[in-house]
């Protein structure tokens, strides 16, 4: 009778086992499943929504990711397990890629390449705003300018030098304002210097540019 009780005990320890170890891979497959949901759907979502919250996108699936993988220890023979996640990965890696392109922002302009180059990056844009040029900063602003332009004047075509003739009006135009507000005599006269230089340098090379111009459209 006792051997009897002694097997029944084992037998149900066992089944016991057997139950936690079953459950225990049916989460973990639970667990790899939802991972590979979860890139799938993400896939179905708008450009416009994952670009607001890509930050959370990527969060979970940082965090379903890593419950996936700790998942695969759980699970007798995980093989086809492996191959799923590798491949959701791929799937995943491949689709934020596409996605990095999408999100980012256009390339500016040939008209805002020049600004960036005469001003620097985003300093000038639609609204021609120089407001950002004071007394202390007016006579690097003009160096660059100037010598920017001295750099590439080879390379600028008719509708450059248009452009680079208004943005100097414009900078002139400040000018007028910050001479005002506390210019030095000495930066006035380094800015008078430039000035100098700029004017036959536009005016040569706006006239060879737009001769150029000519001799291409009689070809």
């Amino acid at each position: 009778m006792r051997n009897i009780k002694i097997a029944a005990a084992v037998t149900l320890l066992v089944l016991g086992l057997t139950s936690c170890k079953d459950e225990k891979q049916e989460k973990a497959q639970k667990t790899i499943d939802s991972y590979v949901a979860y890139v799938d759907s993400v896939k179905n979502v708008s450009a416009d929504n994952l670009k607001e919250n890509w930050k959370n996108v990527e969060a979970e699936y940082d965090r379903k990711s890593q419950e996936a993988q700790t998942a695969l220890a759980d699970l007798k023979d995980n093989s086809a397990a492996t191959e799923k996640i590798n491949a959701s990965k791929i799937k995943y890696e491949e689709f934020k890629n596409e996605m990095t392109t999408v999100f980012a922002p256009p390339a500016p302009s040939p008209k805002q390449q020049l600004r960036d180059a005469l001003f620097g990056a985003g300093k000038i844009g639609d609204d021609m705003n120089f407001s950002w040029v004071n007394a202390k900063n007016i006579h690097s602003v003009y160096q660059q300018f100037v010598h920017t332009v001295e750099n590439n004047k080879d390379k600028y075509s008719r509708e450059d030098w248009d452009e680079v003739k208004l943005m100097y009006e414009a900078l002139d135009s400040r000018k007028n304002t910050v001479e005002k507000e506390g210019l030095t005599a000495e930066d006035n006269r380094k800015i008078a210097g430039l000035k100098i230089k700029f004017a036959p340098m536009y005016t040569v090379n706006r006239m060879g540019a737009k001769s150029e111009e000519n001799k291409e459209a009689k070809k």
